[in-house]
């Protein structure tokens, strides 16, 4: 029990370099010390030439404290910011192809509506829904659908911004 208060889940956002082989030498840093990346999002910022990512791992305060001085050694490296005990938003997207019986049609797109997603396909046999949200409502929708017959899902993993005025 103590070990799992102690090994908190932490997003961390990073200001980096948009250069080739960044996010292998990023990879090769989490891996090399044993420590697993359980979701990572990276993409371009309003300038072309600097990208963020946002990683979320597992760490107790020691662990968390040696990942980001490690980033920040990297030469690539522009701003590392934990979100831990602060104020942020996050959020996800999830594409979800689900089985389309007709008996389960109406059902698929109430639970659609509920959860304010999409309908971005549509087969004789299958849905593609897209929702976006928190951990929470994307683990929600999955539940609701798991019985309609779930045939495949696609994550993009985390994104983090601090709340507020101030940025990265």
């Amino acid at each position: 029990m103590e070990s799992e208060i102690l090994d908190m889940r932490h997003t961390i956002s990073a200001l980096v370099l948009n250069q080739p082989g960044v996010l292998s030498r990023i990879a090769g840093l989490f891996s090399g010390r044993g420590f697993n990346i359980e979701s990572l999002c990276v993409a371009e910022t309003l300038d072309p030439s600097v990208s963020r990512m946002t990683i979320v791992t597992r760490g107790n305060d020691q662990v968390i404290e040696q990942i980001t001085k490690q980033l920040n050694k990297l030469v690539d490296i522009i701003k590392v910011v934990d979100f831990f005990g602060s104020e942020y938003v996050d959020r996800e997207m999830i594409l979800i192809k689900v089985t389309s019986e007709s008996s389960s049609r109406a059902e698929i797109l109430r639970i659609v509506d509920i959860f304010r997603g999409k309908i971005v396909d549509v087969t004789p046999k299958s849905y593609t829904i897209e929702v976006s949200g928190d951990e929470n409502k994307i683990r929600a929708i999955i539940d609701l659908l798991k019985p309609m017959g779930i045939k495949e899902v696609v994550r993009t993993g985390k994104v983090a911004i601090s709340r507020g005025s101030k940025g990265i």
